[in-house]
């Protein structure tokens, strides 16, 4: 009896160790816990705890419950240092061994391309939620900046939101100059006072195909910040635009999760 105590308590503190290092590996990267990723991170957490299970049943038969104990939780590293040598390897191995290892590293390569797809809707959903018209886009960028700009302190971390975020703005300012039928030689000040739009100067001859491009443009600067803003870690932000309420006394909600 005293065995099979032993043997759980490892699974469980290999389980608890392998979510550690999962989470570790996937920082800035996404969420292994998305909705299509979890399944895999699941599969990746408890295949690592069997293994690490193994080893240290293995091993306590050679030694004491202690070493197995620290073998189940060392062990799991693997998914975070393992994997990246495993990959930049697999050119000098034979064929064999690159099928060994791309059959043994195929959850952790699935959650990774899981946890892309689960970025993807996340970053889509929000963006076409705000993309009906250029001052929605704008409106969108501000609302999420205003909910995790304050919480950065790396200023590293921050600077490509202002720079996008600025970038919309000023590409919807020109769409709205366009549509007060500004004169080119404005238009044409417009475009070079901001880095971000002096290359489409040549296309100021077509003002209306102008504005379709820069409102293109902004929706598609607003999936990138929303992609940085996702890797950052903030995966449970509201969608912009709310909708109205049934609720009473005015409250709002969002549009929905994702």
């Amino acid at each position: 009896m005293p065995g099979w105590i032993a043997v759980a308590g490892t699974f469980a503190l290999s389980a608890v160790s392998a979510y550690v290092f999962l989470r570790l590996s996937c920082r800035k990267s996404g969420n292994p816990f998305g909705r299509r990723a979890k399944w895999w991170a699941m599969t990746v957490i408890v295949l690592t705890a069997i293994v690490s299970t193994g080893v240290s049943v293995a091993a306590v038969a050679l030694s004491d419950h202690a070493r197995a104990a620290l073998l189940g939780l060392v062990i799991p590293s693997g998914l975070w240092i393992g994997q990246a040598s495993s990959q930049r390897s697999l050119g000098r191995t034979s064929t064999m061994l690159r099928s060994v290892v791309s059959c043994a590293t195929f959850p952790l390569r699935r959650l990774y391309d899981t946890m892309g797809d689960d970025m993807q809707e996340w970053c889509d959903t929000r963006r076409d939620a705000a993309s009906r018209t250029p001052e929605r886009v704008a409106a969108a960028a501000q609302y999420y900046y205003n909910q995790v700009a304050g919480r950065l302190k790396d200023s590293q971390a921050r600077a490509p939101l202002d720079r996008w975020k600025e970038s919309i703005d000023h590409k919807v300012h020109v769409i709205n100059l366009i549509n007060l039928d500004t004169t080119q030689a404005r238009l044409h000040a417009s475009l070079q006072g901001h880095r971000s739009t002096q290359d489409y100067v040549k296309f100021a001859g077509d003002p209306r195909g102008l504005a379709q491009r820069l409102h293109s443009d902004a929706q598609n600067e607003l999936h990138l910040f929303l992609a940085h803003v996702y890797r950052l870690g903030y995966h449970n932000l509201l969608i912009y635009p709310m909708r109205p309420s049934t609720a009473p006394h005015g409250r709002r909600h969002p549009a929905g999760r994702q």
